[in-house]
């Protein structure tokens, strides 16, 4: 008879502790991220390396958290397999009761501030039982955490590098020209798209939708890099206050003028005379997630939100 050797599993939590060393790179952050003591995350991990007879973490690399290559093919299976167990769960809770439990949202920072107000208490009021947890950041962060199972949805503008997500648009979202107090641009009651050649075009630094939108809508090509470009906000708010300052003119969406993003500065708002110059705001998840359906349900009560916000702006410019 052939002996076959004894599988011993990890445990969920040993998972979690494997994944969140992964991406906290540190031992105590990692063991408040899973609301654990230090030496209890320590002794999971070691217990689990004894389990599998393997070496997961490098401990001739000092103080600095290094896995070994087998190491970085586990915290991906594990991350695989927190996902798997999750689905199980929330196939359950979506069966028994649709819109409940804990949903995970990101938001780009071009858009949460200006629909976040009047979202959360309409999610409120509309679903009592769904528990909101929120992150905001860049597109390319979000994307990745929704990949890895970190998020359910993304409130984002499209298109977006989300291959294989599912998509539903939301709202359509004009950008407006901000210009200085008494510019010259600002005697066109449509400023024609040429004009703008000549402008020092303000712009949010790299990893900004916006940026990369603004750079489309102009006709300007990302790697075209002009000297002014150095001086790239960090902000929406940081952008406005630049213009106001008189450093140049930029795009800004109307979802935030309408918002009060512009209040008191004495900027000047003018549409622009062109095709195309609007984003796509959409709600991406998953294909296949459990509670996909619970996603899509979202998207009216997003449009609404949008269109609401939208239309307290509809006199600007």
């Amino acid at each position: 008879m052939v002996n076959t050797p004894t599988l011993h599993m990890p445990s969920p939590q040993q998972l979690r502790y494997l994944v969140a060393l992964a991406e906290c790179q540190h031992f105590g952050r990692a063991a408040l991220a899973c609301a654990v003591t230090q030496s209890t995350l320590s002794a999971g991990i070691l217990a689990l390396e004894r389990q599998l007879d393997a070496q997961i973490l490098d401990r001739e690399a000092g103080k600095h958290v290094v896995f070994t290559q087998l190491g970085r093919d586990l915290v991906q299976r594990a991350r695989s397999a927190i996902a798997s167990l999750e689905a199980v769960s929330q196939a359950a809770l979506s069966a028994r009761e649709p819109m409940s439990g804990p949903l995970r949202l990101g938001l780009i920072p071009t858009i949460s501030p200006f629909v976040l107000p009047i979202l959360m208490p309409r999610l409120r009021q509309a679903f009592p039982k769904l528990r909101l947890f929120l992150r905001e950041d860049t597109t390319a962060n979000l994307v990745a955490r929704l990949e890895a199972s970190r998020l359910d949805a993304v409130l984002l503008a499209l298109p977006c590098a989300c291959a294989g997500a599912s998509v539903a648009q939301v709202a359509r979202d004009e950008f407006l020209l901000a210009l200085p107090a008494g510019h010259p641009l600002a005697a066109h009651k449509r400023v024609p798209l040429p004009a703008l050649a000549t402008e020092r075009m303000l712009l949010l630094e790299d990893g900004h939708c916006l940026r990369d939108q603004a750079l489309a809508v102009c006709g300007l090509l990302a790697g075209d890099r002009r000297e002014e470009d150095e001086f790239a906000a960090t902000s929406l708010h940081t952008l406005v206050q630049m213009v106001a300052g008189g450093l140049g003119v930029t795009l800004l969406p109307r979802l935030g003028v309408a918002t009060g993003l512009i209040d008191n500065t004495g900027i000047e708002l003018r549409p622009i005379a062109a095709a195309g110059t609007w984003r796509t705001i959409g709600l991406a998840w998953r294909p296949g997630a459990p509670r996909s359906a619970d996603y899509a349900a979202l998207v009216p009560l997003l449009s609404a939100v949008c269109a609401d916000v939208l239309k307290t702006g509809s006199a600007a410019a």
